[in-house]
């Protein structure tokens, strides 16, 4: 039954990850037949390359270290607390993960850089500088971090930690012994994802490093497309699937040795009013962070939306009703907003069905097959987006699969991306499910589908709706990719953002600021709606 669940995965990355990327490959180290591997070792000696590949290495460690350190106390916040607001405040520590990389860099650098707000204030900059970049990471990855590790925490039974209290344990062993163990492949699994997001960072170190910085991603792309050297863009593209292949065996390894059977409760009945000194300090030290690197960039993104040459206003968002003069869009901008939506929705279909069962298939523990099918479903996570973007164009351009034309090429890239996330979040739950409760329906003469429909189905619903909210989450903000394939008659959101970025002049930069303030109210309500969602079901599965 597993290697039938994994058929439908396996094919739709082999058609639209496997072969795009391969095809980029090998037009760059075969450009005449034959396969020249020599330019292996000639781009990697160059002196700037070691350069690009150590800053890329060095900066994705610290970005990871950084976000767990300040994000891991909201995760517990989140999942330990309750208080008014709290699904209002958990949509608001999403939005900045969904927004596109481009509008993050552009924040950022409304905030911290030349006639920012902390240079208009106290003169200081930090664009051009590596912690504008670590920030800006910090502030993208900060809702992995509480949504992966807060979901679980909140379903851990703390019964037994205060059973380990009970027998001497103090505050600190207790939490050591009892749920730090607990919560590792949680931990695990948001330092991964969050390590090659900020490995393959492009748009925000594109941004915010200036021509002093350059991670794997942004080589590739200004080889790319900037220089057309297949060659150097094939090189980097192997290194990245070399890196990813190692971060992923090094992962696999460590949780797999420290999941078990978990006992898991209802989140409502772990979550509690903070008490004490200690409790409402740390709440208040969660809110403050939450409210510097996180709620002060995007409050500065919507100002500037209002902020027109005669005052405050709303001319930049009537603007956006009326078709550009230039031809750069052939519609009204508005009508991005659309077109983002309808991507999204099939994109987050998709990556559900798919996401899901792979999911299924790897939720017993198994050989080197099942393993080796993991890591190519995270394998999207950290190669770069233009590399795929680009194999779209050059493979998906002959019968049967000619879809260069067709509008469903931006949800597939899109569902790649969401793809993982659904992994990911699904089978931490899945695995922690006791083995006994599936084997007892089974002697119960339960098939193996109904057995998933009535004992795993019930327990992982709420972390399939957080999958969800995750996988549409991340197909509004897709960028990478979808700038490349997007029509000019229906281009999305972020893809519609950059292009206004691009071109100078007041009015581009106001209705760029304008769109990316609409594509964050979208994505709020759409996670707040998710929120009320999950808080009218009872289930145990939460990531």
């Amino acid at each position: 039954m597993r290697l039938g669940l994994m058929v439908v995965p396996l094919a739709f990355f082999a058609l639209f990850f496997a072969w795009p990327v391969a095809s980029i490959v090998e037009r760059g180290l075969r450009p005449d037949g034959v396969w020249r591997f020599g330019r292996l070792g000639e781009t990697l000696t160059r002196p700037e390359i070691l350069d690009v590949l150590w800053f890329t290495l060095w900066q994705a460690l610290a970005s990871t270290a950084l976000t767990l350190l300040i994000a891991l106390p909201g995760a517990y916040v989140f999942a330990r607390f309750e208080f008014p607001g709290k699904g209002l405040l958990r949509a608001v520590v999403t939005v900045p993960f969904v927004m596109p990389t481009v509008m993050v860099g552009t924040a950022f650098l409304a905030l911290v850089g030349r006639g920012g707000l902390l240079d208009e204030l106290w003169g200081v900059r930090l664009d051009t500088t590596v912690w504008a970049i670590l920030l800006a990471h910090v502030f993208f990855n900060y809702a992995v971090v509480v949504r992966t590790v807060g979901g679980l925490w909140s379903q851990l039974d703390p019964r037994q930690e205060e059973a380990a209290r009970v027998l001497g344990a103090s505050r600190f062993t207790a939490w050591r012994t009892v749920t730090l163990p607990a919560l590792a492949p949680a931990v695990a699994a948001a330092a991964l994802m969050v390590f090659l997001f900020t490995a393959a960072s492009f748009a925000v170190v594109q941004i915010l490093g200036g021509p002093t910085y350059s991670t794997l991603e942004t080589e590739i792309y200004r080889q790319t497309v900037d220089r057309f050297d297949l060659t150097t863009a094939a090189v980097l593209t192997l290194v990245q699937f070399v890196a990813v292949g190692v971060v992923l065996a090094v992962h696999a390894r460590t949780v797999r040795r420290r999941e078990t059977a978990l006992k898991l409760v209802a989140p409502e009945q772990t979550a509690r009013r903070p008490k004490g000194l200690g409790q409402r300090a740390l709440f208040g030290g969660v809110l403050i962070s939450i409210a510097l690197l996180l709620v002060l960039p995007l409050a500065v993104l919507v100002e500037r939306s209002f902020d027109t040459p005669d005052g405050y206003g709303l001319d930049y968002y009537r603007a956006l009703q009326s078709v550009d003069p230039s031809g750069t869009f052939l519609v009204p901008l508005v009508d991005t907003i659309g077109n983002s939506l309808r991507y999204a929705l099939v994109a987050t279909a998709l990556a559900l069905v798919i996401g899901g069962l792979a999911a299924a298939a790897l939720t017993r523990r198994a050989g080197r097959l099942v393993r080796g099918f993991d890591a190519l479903l995270m394998l999207p996570l950290g190669v770069s987006a233009v590399t795929v973007g680009f194999g779209f164009l050059i493979t998906l351009d002959e019968p049967p699969f000619d879809l260069r034309g067709s509008w469903i090429l931006v949800p597939l890239a899109q569902a790649l991306v969401g793809v993982p996330f659904v992994v990911r979040t699904m089978l931490p739950v899945l695995r922690a499910v006791d083995e006994r409760l599936r084997e007892a329906a089974a002697v119960l003469g339960a098939s193996p589908l109904r057995a998933w429909r009535e004992v795993d189905l019930p327990l992982v619903r709420r972390a399939v709706l957080i999958a969800a909210g995750f996988a549409f989450a991340v197909s509004l903000g897709e960028f990478g990719a979808t700038v490349f394939i997007a029509r000019p008659d229906s281009p999305t959101l972020p893809v519609a953002v950059a292009r206004l970025l691009g071109r100078p002049g007041a009015l581009n930069y106001g209705q760029a600021m304008a769109l990316s303030t609409i594509l964050m109210v979208v994505c709020a309500v759409s996670l707040l709606l998710l929120e009320r969602l999950r808080a009218g079901r009872t289930a145990s599965g939460e990531f």
